[in-house]
């Protein structure tokens, strides 16, 4: 009498699979690494004739040196090299300016790369960037990320930008299930300065004088920041609220208590939780006048979803609030003494977030609203199905 199949026989099966296999193939692998290579060689944009300079730290991959000095060397350029004991360096060591102040373009693994008062005068007057951040291991070229249309990572960003409202006033308001309620009061002078950023265009190579560029192209301009002030350290936008994170650098486990952080004009006044880690987060913050640097948003779709180290997730949709204080976290120091960020900065990260810019939504739950975008998806429609491109993330 033939038996029929029960659920257990599909479970304990070693052939039953209602899913695509996993294996690539050579071929296909071949296809995908040249692609992402092509991607890379785009973000430099080297020039012949640059005097190029490398900003790096022990830890780098030395690969990515090579890599990209060979490039460097096929348009005749002959690249230098400046390594600092560490990424985590808060300013420009003395010893390296004048070597920095000679050069045209920039590669560079230094905390320091965005806000170096020396480095944005010399952006002022056409220096290249590009920071590497998340590009510190050369297999990396075999991720999805990495072979991600640049330009259509342009188009993302662009959509973006074109929902902050640009005539009137107007609250950007952030919100989750587990109770996150946070205003940030925009003017249409901080969103001209915000987006005035080369990024903010779209401009994730550094072909264009003064442009300052990841690679690789994942995480993108941030939703707020500094640039709505000129960088000025004394501009601080009207902000109140609390934001409770799902999950934070230096810690192995997502948040299984409510942690919340209470901001008021852009300083952390307060740290809400019993537990454990809010304690941890309460004492890396509150009283060392702790001050959001950056509120970054992903805009790669093939960015691991769920990937925070190092820098925060940079997956469409995902935010992290980068908090720098006054003095250096002793948890992060013997937690994470070698992470590529200094220990006075802290990025907490939310995956599940809904922002609004006045009555337009730009994240829906962790959403990025851009990615449905019409000239988004008529530009991912000549790389391949945009639903796939665009919406068929890495988890």
């Amino acid at each position: 009498m033939f038996r029929a199949p029960t659920l257990q026989d599909l479970l304990d099966s070693k052939t039953a699979t209602a899913m695509p296999s996993e294996e690539i193939f050579p071929s296909t692998a071949t296809r995908n690494y040249f692609q992402a290579i092509d991607n890379m060689i785009k973000v430099f944009a080297i020039r012949p004739g640059d005097n190029m300079l490398f900003l790096t730290d022990p830890l780098l991959d030395r690969r990515i040196v090579d890599a990209i000095a060979g490039i460097a060397q096929s348009r005749g350029v002959q690249p230098r090299e400046f390594m600092a004991p560490t990424s985590q360096i808060l300013s420009c060591p003395e010893e390296a300016k004048p070597l920095i102040e000679k050069a045209t373009f920039v590669v560079s693994t230094w905390f320091c790369s965005v806000k170096d008062p020396l480095f944005l005068k010399l952006r002022r007057a056409g220096q290249r960037w590009v920071k590497i951040t998340f590009f510190r291991d050369l297999d990396l070229l075999h991720t999805p990320q990495a072979r991600f249309p640049v330009d259509l990572v342009g188009e993302i960003i662009r959509a973006t930008a074109r929902m902050y409202p640009k005539d009137h006033d107007f609250d950007m308001t952030f919100s989750c299930p587990r109770g996150t309620d946070l205003a940030i009061s925009f003017t249409p002078d901080m969103v001209k300065n915000l987006l005035s950023n080369n990024r903010w265009r779209g401009e994730n190579t550094a072909v264009s004088d003064g442009s300052y560029v990841h690679y690789m192209p994942t995480h993108g301009p941030n939703l707020y920041d500094k640039q709505c002030f000129k960088m000025a350290h004394d501009g601080h936008a009207k902000m109140q609220g609390v934001v409770f994170p799902q999950w934070a650098i230096g810690f192995r486990k997502p948040f299984t208590d409510k942690v919340g952080i209470e901001y008021k004009d852009d300083i952390v006044v307060k740290v809400h939780g019993k537990s454990l880690d809010a304690e941890i987060l309460r004492d890396m913050l509150v009283g060392v006048r702790a001050e959001l640097h950056e509120l970054g948003c992903g805009f790669n779709p093939k960015y691991p979803r769920f990937k925070a180290y190092p820098a925060g997730s940079n997956a469409p949709g995902a935010l992290h609030f980068g908090t720098d204080s006054d003095q250096p976290s002793e948890y992060m120091t013997r937690t994470v003494p070698k992470w590529e960020e200094p220990h006075v900065h802290q990025d907490c990260v939310a995956f599940d977030m809904t922002v609004k810019a006045g009555k337009t939504t730009m994240i829906d739950n962790g959403f990025l609203m851009a990615l449905r975008d019409p000239q988004v998806v008529a530009a991912a429609s000549q790389y391949g199905d945009p639903v796939e491109l665009l919406e068929s993330f890495v988890e």
